[in-house]
């Protein structure tokens, strides 16, 4: 059966700056979070690696980018990092920083691969960590500043923006579940960070509007759609809340420029609504709409109701209010430990055709991870049917989300070459492109060609029809 997609539908792949560039010396570029944390709290990283052992882009992105070419991508995104452009997040600009950028989106532009730039991917410049980050508000206002010249200095060469990847992310996982920098167990000062986040998405907004550049605007979004384990009516609350506290919180105030009530009633049932927030905040995310939405996606939640009462004296969380659910028969990459649920795709679409007034949208994110990758190398090259055949099974539903009147306009692999991950460094490898560690070498994988036959073709056949009910 073929599945066809439309001609100008993008396609491409997805990396961020702290997970790509590396660093050289004499760069210029200030200490980050993950620089400062793959260094202190080594420990805490697979097998030791740093950020200074990336995947190279800073030096490689001529070849990098002619490696996008030549397995056909019509776009890719990358962020622009935010301590390399200030060194210490506000003041003097470095002008190596200025140079590399505008080459990028100049080589980007002349293979005719449009780039999507990320303003934020999980990396505050350390300076502005020691100020409190993002629970802090003068760093709105730095944040605000560096987004403005951003636009400034590349909005020439650059048509679509996205204030944040996955804002969630630096508030859940830095200040309350303990897996990034700074390391922060307390839910109020988490949705502090959080709300603080959303006023500064806000506020670049407002810039990129006030000053009417060219192009599009929006956010990336991570999404965990939550099904419950039965019908039940305990099964069904875990499912509301854990949508609500992770998914909707954001979700609804990013697109439907309002908290839910919801939310706000058990937070101060709780005692848990943030210290700072005020009636001009409220107003400004009123105000704020976004041309174009990213969605990240890899995985779904399942939630039953608690078997337990939480501890009273513990720290609140939304796991309070439900257990994880390991749903008998489910697929898993073993390698990252996660369930595999192509299905998961076609509900957020719907989710977005029905509930945020069916906004334009892409796939900004979706892949498979996958360690001791190179048991898969036969004749030089990663043989890898299982990355080909998860893509092939998302974008079957993808395309039927889309037949079904989704404004889908993209999609886009978690990544063009293996890059470092965050905590797991290079554990799992995502890319079309495979990256030799010692040699710095970069090879196409076998989904590296079969994608280029898909963005040549507009889409793909598969000998047997995958099931899609």
């Amino acid at each position: 059966m073929k599945y066809t997609f439309s001609k100008d539908f993008f396609w491409g792949a997805a990396t961020s700056a702290t997970q790509s560039e590396g660093t050289v010396k004499n760069d210029g570029k200030g200490e980050n979070i993950w620089d400062y944390s793959s260094k202190v709290f080594n420990y805490r990283f697979f097998e030791g690696v740093t950020t200074k052992d990336t995947s190279k882009f800073y030096t490689d992105y001529k070849q990098d980018i002619q490696n996008m070419a030549d397995i056909n991508f019509n776009s890719f995104r990358t962020s622009i990092s935010w301590s390399r452009l200030f060194p210490k997040g506000i003041g003097e600009i470095n002008q190596a920083a200025v140079a590399f950028y505008q080459d990028v989106f100049d080589e980007l532009n002349k293979k005719g691969i449009k780039p999507f730039v990320n303003l934020y991917h999980f990396d505050m410049p350390m300076d502005l960590q020691e100020l409190g980050g993002f629970e802090n508000r003068k760093v709105i206002d730095a944040y605000k500043e560096y987004a403005s010249t951003c636009f400034k200095l590349f909005g020439d060469k650059v048509g679509y923006w996205f204030t944040f990847n996955e804002p969630m992310i630096p508030a859940e996982a830095g200040y309350l579940h303990d897996r990034h920098y700074p390391y922060v167990v307390d839910f109020k000062r988490a949705a502090q960070v959080l709300h603080n986040i959303i006023l500064a998405h806000c506020e670049a907004v407002k810039v990129f509007r006030q000053e009417n550049y060219f192009g599009k605007i929006g956010i990336i979004m991570d999404v965990i759609p939550v099904y419950p384990r039965s019908e039940n009516p305990a099964d069904l609350y875990a499912a509301e809340m854990a949508d609500l506290f992770y998914t909707r919180s954001l979700n609804d105030a990013v697109l439907k420029g309002k908290y839910p009530e919801k939310l706000i009633t058990v937070l101060k049932e709780y005692g848990q609504l943030p210290e700072d927030i005020r009636s001009e905040d409220i107003e400004l995310i009123q105000q704020t709409k976004i041309d174009l939405l990213g969605i990240n996606y890899y995985r779904p939640r399942r939630v039953k109701a608690r078997e337990s009462l939480p501890n009273p004296n513990g720290v609140f969380s939304p796991e309070w209010f439900y257990d994880n659910y390991e749903m008998p028969g489910r697929r898993m990459n073993t390698s990252r430990g996660i369930e595999i649920y192509p299905k998961g795709l076609y509900d957020i679409a719907q989710k977005i055709q029905h509930e945020y007034e069916n906004i334009d949208w892409f796939v900004s994110e979706n892949g498979i991870g996958i360690q001791d990758e190179e048991n898969f190398i036969q004749d030089g090259m990663v043989q890898d049917d299982y990355r080909i055949e998860f893509l092939q099974e998302h974008l079957v539903w993808l395309h039927r989300a889309m037949k079904e009147g989704s404004n889908c306009l993209g999609y886009h692999m978690w990544t063009s070459v293996d890059c470092w991950s965050w905590i797991n460094a290079y554990k799992n490898r995502y890319g079309f492109y495979r990256l030799d560690l010692e040699t710095g070498e970069k090879t196409v994988k076998k989904s590296g060609l079969w994608f280029k036959q898909v963005v040549a073709e507009n889409g793909f056949e598969v000998q047997e029809k995958i099931e899609v009910i």
